[in-house]
């Protein structure tokens, strides 16, 4: 059964609410999360210092807040694509500034959470001046296109959903592997089938009737999966790709590395080995199993084991790799150089870039414009505690440099016709 989501994206210039004369604007005032929208005032007096708060509400029912103070032009006016703040959350030009670089507002060790059940997220701004409220306006991010279709998938042993965009042609299709958080990648997903592609979110630990951890999870799970895509009318069998994050940036490689029918692969923050099951008290050791028979895995704090290493130069297609410099969870950067190094030493037949950003940490390039800042997190090998590591303008600005360059990635590599 195809569900269509309720979503109308009518991506139009917003509308501004003001008194005397000042007003306060965002246009579009509804957006995808991975676009950007811009905050406008007018009315003001030339060279008047005033401020633009914004907060939200997100998922797990956080309050997040931001504000900046501008100080207007010859025309008392404030462009947030064109003006850095003069003080404030943020320092330098950003359109979307004043979204990036929220913080929790009671100042818990946390991070943002998306809309529940993928609903629009709202964003409430307020011009301000000397304490007076001058202005509102309103914008509204929406998590995928308006028609993206979400099919629930329980065939056989497979569990996920598969996103398909609007309409009834054939698409490319990815799939998309989740790390050590478990569920279904269902946001990263989305964002897909937004831009054509036919995206299978699968689960395969810690979820419904799947084993509850990452230890001992048979590869031939993720060949099945694949399968299944090319069997189905909506995706086009020769032209699918494999897209993961942190574990599943480990996994997307393996799988990159095992299956020819993955034309690319993608992926976020990655590691060049395979590493233990995770996390708790696992049933086993090892992560992952083939024939029946677990695969060699690094051992933590042991020197450098050969027999674990990816051997991503059997990949058949081009390979996106995304890091943080920064990253706190693990030296993804440098994982990911060993992975540029491995396929030159093998003079890899297929292109491979690497997207490494100085300043992110382990969200480097993730597809929203959201609060970046984050709070602790899980490891994803031990399940410690731990800060994932960049700045909040770091992990924005690598968002913002990402999005596009994957999206082009996967257009060049998975043509939609």
């Amino acid at each position: 059964m195809k569900l269509i989501l309720p979503v109308t994206a009518c991506f139009c210039f917003g509308a501004a609410f003001h008194l005397d004369g000042q007003a306060l604007q965002v246009d579009p005032n509804r957006v995808m999360v991975d676009q950007p929208a811009t905050v406008r005032a007018s009315g003001l007096q030339p060279n008047e210092r005033v401020t633009i708060r914004a907060e939200l509400v997100d998922g797990a029912d956080e309050r997040w807040t931001a504000q900046a103070d501008f100080a207007t032009d010859a025309q008392g006016s404030i462009d947030s694509s064109r003006q850095a703040p003069i003080a404030g959350s943020y320092k330098e030009v950003s359109a979307m500034g004043l979204v990036w670089s929220m913080m929790p507002r009671a100042g818990k060790e946390s991070r943002y959470r998306p809309p529940k059940d993928y609903a629009p997220q709202t964003i409430e701004f307020q011009l301000v001046r000397k304490g007076e409220q001058l202005a509102t306006a309103r914008l509204e991010q929406v998590t995928f296109a308006e028609g993206v279709q979400r099919i629930p998938v329980h065939d056989g042993d497979l569990r996920g959903v598969l996103f398909l965009p609007p309409g009834n042609a054939r698409h490319p299709g990815v799939l998309v592997v989740g790390g050590s958080e478990g569920g279904y990648p269902g946001h990263r997903a989305a964002w897909l089938a937004s831009h054509g592609y036919a995206a299978l979110a699968l689960a395969y630990f810690h979820y419904e009737d799947l084993p509850e951890m990452l230890a001992g999870i048979p590869l031939e799970y993720f060949g099945r999966a694949l399968s299944w895509m090319a069997r189905r009318p909506e995706i086009m069998a020769d032209r699918v790709a494999v897209m993961g994050t942190s574990r599943g940036g480990e996994l997307a490689l393996q799988l990159g590395s095992m299956y020819p029918r993955i034309g690319a692969v993608v992926a976020y923050a990655p590691s060049n080995v395979r590493y233990p099951a995770c996390c708790g008290i696992p049933p086993v050791p090892y992560a992952w199993t083939w024939e029946a028979k677990p695969l060699a895995f690094q051992r933590i704090r042991e020197s450098p084991q050969p027999e674990a290493v990816i051997a991503v130069e059997h990949t058949q297609g081009p390979l996106l790799l995304i890091s943080g410099e920064a990253d706190g969870v693990w030296p993804s950067s440098s994982m990911a150089d060993s992975v540029v190094s491995r396929l030159h030493r093998h003079s890899f037949a297929f292109s491979v870039e690497h997207l490494r950003y100085p300043h992110a940490g382990h969200a480097a390039g993730r597809p929203e414009i959201v609060p970046a800042w984050l709070g602790t997190g899980k490891q994803p090998i031990s399940g410690a505690e731990m800060n994932p590591g960049g700045t909040p303008r770091g992990n924005a600005e690598s968002s913002l440099d990402a999005i596009p360059k994957v999206l082009d990635f996967l257009q060049k590599n998975l043509p939609q016709k």
